[in-house]
C-alpha cells in the first residue's frame, strides 16, 4: 500500500509540472495519483469526486487536442501566471474552508491570467475582450482540473 501512496504523490506532482511546463494534459496524472491514493486507503474519496472529476478530465483532454498549441506570440510564461496563482488559491481555499476550494483555484488561475494579460508579452489578450474568455476556457480551464484534483488529494492528507 505503500508503494500506492508513493505512485500517487508521484503523479500529484507530475501534474503540477505539466501546469507550470505543458507537454500534455496535467489532469490525467492528477487523476491517476487521486485514484492511486485512494487505493492506497491513504485518502478516502466518494464515488461522485471519481466521477465528476473524471469527466472533468476527459473533458480537459477534448480540449487539449481540440486548441492550437502555444500562444500567439510563441510565449509559454502564462502558463507560470496561472499555474502558481492557481496553487496558491487552492491552498488557501484548503485554509479557509475545504468547500470553497475548488472557487479559490479558479479565482487564482483567473487571477493569473489577468495578471498576465497585464505583461508585455501578454498584450494580445486585453481583458474584456472575448479573446480572454476563449483564452480561459483553452489554457485555464485544463490547469483549474488539474490543480483542483491535486488540492482535494492533499486535503485528504491533511484531514487524515
Amino acid at each position: 500500500m505503500k508503494l500506492l501512496l508513493v505512485l500517487g504523490a508521484i503523479c500529484l506532482v507530475a501534474a503540477l509540472v505539466l501546469v507550470l511546463r505543458p507537454r500534455w494534459v496535467a489532469a490525467v496524472p492528477a487523476y491517476a495519483g487521486l485514484v492511486l491514493m485512494h487505493l492506497s486507503y491513504y485518502i478516502a474519496v466518494p464515488t461522485v469526486t471519481f466521477i465528476f472529476w473524471g469527466i472533468a478530465t476527459l473533458i480537459t483532454v477534448g480540449l487539449f487536442y481540440l486548441s492550437p498549441s502555444g500562444e500567439p506570440d510563441g510565449h509559454s510564461s502564462s502558463n507560470l501566471y496561472v499555474g502558481f496563482t492557481a496553487m496558491a488559491g487552492g491552498m488557501l481555499g484548503i485554509l479557509l474552508a475545504p468547500r470553497i476550494l475548488v472557487l479559490g483555484v479558479i479565482l487564482g488561475a483567473a487571477m493569473g491570467q489577468l495578471a498576465y494579460s497585464r505583461t508585455p508579452a501578454g498584450r494580445w489578450m486585453l481583458s474584456p475582450s472575448s479573446l480572454f474568455w476563449r483564452y480561459f476556457a483553452a489554457k485555464c480551464l485544463p490547469a483549474i482540473v488539474a490543480i483542483s484534483i491535486v488540492c482535494i488529494s492533499i486535503m485528504g492528507i491533511v484531514i487524515k
